[in-house]
C-alpha cells in the first residue's frame, strides 16, 4: 500500500495522538512492514524506525547498511551503525513526542496487535513518551476496503455459495444412491471447484461429520476422516479470495444433514447459533445505522449472550467472528469478548465474520455470515442460513 500520510496525520489529530511510530526487525512486525510499504524483496536485517508526527514530515531512523530502507518515504532519514548512535538517534526521532502509537496491545488482550517487543515499548517510554495502542490506526489504514476490494469480495462470496451447493449436492447424490463416500473425498472436490471459480485460499476447506464438527477446526486428511452417511450432520467451512493483488477474502459455514428429520438435538442448537448471528448482526446495524461507537466485544457479548440464556454456555469454545482482509483472519476488529476483549471500534470499510457454534462430543454446529461495514449502514454480503439443510 502507498502511504498516505496526510491522511495518517488527519487520523492522529482525530485520536488525540503526536506520532504513529511504526519498527520492524527481520520482518517482526509485518503490520509496520505494510504501512510503511517495506517489501519482501528488501534486506531489512536491522532494526529500522519511522516515525509518522500529527504535524510535519516523517522520521526515519535506519541501519547505516542499510540507509535505503525507507527512501520512498518522504521525511528526514537518520542513520546509526552501533548501539550508542541507536539510542541519540531514538532521542532525536522522538523529540517532542509526548503519546505515540504503536503495534502493542495492553496485557496483549489482541495478539494480532501485539508485534512490538516489551524492550523496544520500553525504549521509548523510558524517553518520557506514553505509548498507546495504534489498533485503530491499523484498521483505518491496514483492514480498511476499497471498492475495488469490495468487489472482490462479493465475486468470491458468491462463488463460495456455489461450491457450498455443490458440495452438499454430491453428499446427497451419494448418500440417496448408496455409493461411499468421505469427508476428504468431499474437501477434494471443493478444492476443484473453487480453483476453477478462480479462488485461491489459505487451506482447504473443512468437512466435518458428526463427531468431528464438534471440533472447531478439524480438517480431513487422506489419512484422517471418516465416511459420511445417512442421517448424519455434516458441517462445510470454506474461505477464499481472487488472486489479483489486494482481494480480500469471504468464508462462509453451513451445516446439513443426510437426512428428512434433523433430531431435535441438532435442531435446537442451530437454532440457539442463528437466534445468537441475528442477535450480533441487529446490535451491528442498529448501531451503524444510528451513528453509536460500536466495539468488537459487544458484539461478541451480543451473541453469547442468547446461547447462556438458551442453556449452551460450556459448548461456546471460541469467539464470534473476525476480521477479513487480505488474509481471511485480518488486522481489524474481531468480535471477541471471549478469547480476547477487543476494544477496537468497527469502522467503516471493514468486513468481518459472525460466526457463532456450539460444540458437543456427539457434533457441531455453526453459523457463519460476512459483514461490511458503511458508513450508514452493515449490511451481509451473502445468504443466511435459517435451518440445517436437509439432504436426505
Amino acid at each position: 500500500m502507498a502511504l498516505d500520510v496526510a491522511a495518517v496525520q488527519a487520523a492522529l489529530r482525530q485520536d488525540g495522538l503526536d506520532g504513529w511510530l511504526l519498527y520492524d526487525f527481520h520482518g517482526s512486525n509485518p503490520i509496520a512492514r505494510a504501512v510503511a510499504g517495506v517489501n519482501g524483496r528488501q534486506m531489512t536485517t536491522r532494526r529500522w524506525y519511522c516515525l509518522i508526527p500529527a504535524e510535519g514530515p516523517p522520521r526515519k531512523l535506519v541501519h547505516a547498511i542499510e540507509p535505503g530502507t525507507l527512501d520512498h518515504l518522504p521525511g528526514e532519514t537518520l542513520r546509526y551503525a552501533g548501539h550508542e548512535a541507536l539510542a541519540s538517534g531514538l532521542d532525536a526521532l522522538l523529540a517532542g513526542m509526548r503519546r505515540v502509537a504503536m503495534e502493542y496491545s495492553p496485557g496483549n488482550a489482541i495478539p494480532y496487535i501485539a508485534r512490538v517487543d516489551a524492550g523496544t515499548i520500553e525504549a521509548v517510554r523510558q524517553r518520557g513518551v506514553e505509548v498507546v495502542s495504534s489498533g485503530d490506526l491499523v484498521q483505518r489504514f491496514e483492514a480498511c476496503w476499497s471498492p475495488d476490494a469490495l468487489e472482490t469480495h462479493r465475486t468470491a462470496s458468491a462463488a463460495l455459495y456455489r461450491v457450498k451447493d455443490r458440495a452438499f449436492a454430491a453428499i446427497a447424490d451419494a448418500v440417496r444412491g448408496g455409493t461411499p463416500i468421505t469427508e476428504y473425498d468431499i474437501q477434494q472436490q471443493m478444492i476443484g471447484w473453487m480453483q476453477a471459480e478462480g479462488l485461491t485460499s489459505s487451506d482447504p476447506p473443512v468437512v466435518a461429520a458428526m463427531e468431528n464438527a464438534g471440533n472447531p477446526h478439524y480438517q480431513p486428511t487422506a489419512q484422517r476422516n471418516r465416511r459420511i452417511g445417512r442421517d448424519e450432520l455434516v458441517l462445510l467451512d470454506l474461505w477464499g479470495r481472487l488472486p489479483q493483488p489486494g482481494a480480500v477474502y469471504a468464508d462462509i459455514t453451513w451445516v446439513g444433514f443426510t437426512g428428512t428429520q434433523v433430531p431435535p438435538e441438532q435442531e435446537a442448537a442451530f437454532a440457539a447459533v442463528v437466534g445468537a448471528r441475528d442477535a450480533a448482526l441487529a446490535l451491528v446495524q442498529d448501531a451503524v445505522r444510528s451513528g453509536r461507537e460500536i466495539r468488537g466485544w459487544e458484539v461478541d457479548r451480543a451473541a453469547r449472550t442468547v446461547l447462556i440464556e438458551r442453556g449452551y454456555g460450556a459448548h461456546v469454545l471460541h469467539r464470534t467472528g473476525h476480521s477479513l482482509g487480505q488474509e481471511v483472519h485480518g488486522n481489524g476488529v474481531h468480535m471477541d469478548d471471549y478469547e480476547t476483549h477487543d476494544d477496537r471500534r468497527l469502522l467503516p470499510g471493514t468486513g468481518f465474520t459472525i460466526e457463532p457454534g456450539l460444540y458437543f462430543p456427539e457434533f457441531g454446529v455453526r453459523t457463519e455470515i460476512n459483514v461490511y461495514v458503511d458508513h450508514d449502514d452493515a449490511r451481509v454480503t451473502g445468504p443466511m442460513q435459517q435451518q440445517i439443510v436437509a439432504l436426505g
